[in-house]
């Protein structure tokens, strides 16, 4: 595998201090992938960052390094959840299977990790249940007060687990979606669940699976924003450290393939450790997470993909074609400013995010559309950007065969759908 340039030094893993000195995926120079340019800010320089993943060789989980502090990606965020019919379907069969499970009612209290705009905790409030939601972007935060969800603005870790504590908000119930990649020192973060978390309390975090996303070749899930990429054996490991027994896990098909993780106490033993804990750790094992050599195969993987998409949109072009992208994901920003795709292959690209309409992509420059826009210029293709939800992308912009045209999924590899 690939070491670390001698003219760089890549520092140290940010779970177990390891020197970090294997490269995962060199996505080269990209810049924050949520940082939307305003028309006023068209012209301005945009600061750019090393897409550089490294794989630790002792605990084997794929970072980045932190360039940019939280509070500089996340005080004011472009990213609204409740803006994903499927993803809003996801939050509502999850508060149901948490009543179901574990009879959570208006005795107890749900606290959510980065609540974004409160899609989730609404479910719980409909059902009688105290929420509280903890989210560090201001702007998104607001959104949840307006719609009654009592919600702090702050970062979570081991501070504002004791200031939760201290005026006995404790959580029976603490859950984190899509978060735990997000935060630079998961140390202080898992341990602040630890002391947020009530003696008979459950924790639930779901977070991309690092199987799946080798599995699949999902590099545009790895942005600057997204600190780290966690396998189930290396998730096990950091709970484990501060205090936290995984005794269940779920594989979920949301973002490309996630894990639902189940976290309680150590110094407990119910719930009990379900055999999907074992099975997962032993699958993960066998196909050789363990192993750096499992982990150099994948930068390869990622090139012939670039290959592959500039190919079509090449020949796409030539042919006098139109393309336009659907989508303005951060993911989306990735595989663009890494095969350097702009307007001389994609003329615009849609959103249904009010929040972005209006705006530029980072670094590409591409400006984002309300879906009318589609309607109204009639593209020959349209580059599905969010491609985890392509069905239901494909669904709503189903008017596009009026005009014979095709949608294109770039991840795992080019394909065309009619």
């Amino acid at each position: 595998m690939k070491s670390t340039s001698a003219l760089h030094q890549a520092g140290r893993c940010r779970f177990c201090g390891t020197p970090l000195a294997h490269t995962f995926v060199d996505l080269g120079m990209s810049p924050l992938s949520n940082a939307f340019i305003k028309p006023e800010n068209y012209h301005a320089m945009e600061p750019f960052y090393p897409l550089h993943a490294y794989v630790c060789s002792s605990c084997f989980l794929v970072q980045l390094e932190e360039f940019e502090s939280p509070q500089r990606i996340f005080s004011d965020y472009a990213y609204f959840s409740s803006y994903s019919e499927s993803w809003l379907r996801h939050a509502k069969a999850y508060t149901e299977l948490m009543i179901r499970r574990f009879g959570f009612n208006a005795s107890h209290q749900v606290i959510e990790i980065a609540s974004n705009d409160g899609y989730l905790l609404r479910n719980f409030k409909e059902h009688g249940i105290p929420v509280l939601g903890i989210e560090p972007a201001e702007n998104v935060a607001q959104t949840a007060r307006t719609a009654g969800i009592p919600t702090q603005t702050k970062f979570f870790g081991v501070k504002t687990a004791r200031e939760l504590a201290a005026s006995g908000q404790q959580a029976d119930l603490l859950l984190g979606n899509n978060v735990l990649a997000h935060v630079p020192d998961v140390n202080d973060f898992v341990a602040g669940m630890k002391i947020a978390l009530k003696r008979d309390g459950v924790i639930t975090m779901e977070f991309p699976h690092l199987m799946q996303l080798m599995a699949h070749n999902q590099f545009d899930t790895i942005y600057h924003e997204h600190f780290s990429y966690f396998s189930f054996v290396t998730v096990e490991k950091i709970f484990a450290k501060h205090g936290l027994t995984l005794f269940d896990v779920e594989e979920l098909p949301t973002h490309g393939g996630s894990l639902r993780i189940y976290a309680r106490h150590a110094e407990h033993d119910k719930p009990a450790e379900s055999a999907k804990v074992a099975s997962l750790r032993k699958r993960e094992i066998d196909a050789g997470i363990t192993a750096l050599a499992t982990y150099e195969k994948f930068s390869e993987n990622v090139r012939d993909t670039k290959r592959h998409l500039l190919d079509f949109l090449i020949r796409a072009k030539r042919e006098g074609k139109s393309v336009v992208g659907y989508g303005a994901p951060a993911k989306g920003n990735t595989l663009l400013n890494y095969c350097g795709i702009r307007t001389d292959f994609l003329d615009y690209t849609v959103d249904r995010s009010p929040h972005k309409q209006g705006l530029f992509l980072p670094g590409t420059r591409i400006p984002v559309h309300a879906p009318d826009r589609i309607r109204q210029t009639r593209p020959d293709y349209i580059l599905i950007l969010p491609w985890n939800i392509k069905d239901e992308i494909i669904e709503q912009m189903s008017h596009v065969r009026e005009w014979d045209g095709k949608f294109v999924v770039p991840i795992p590899r080019v394909e065309v759908i009619a």
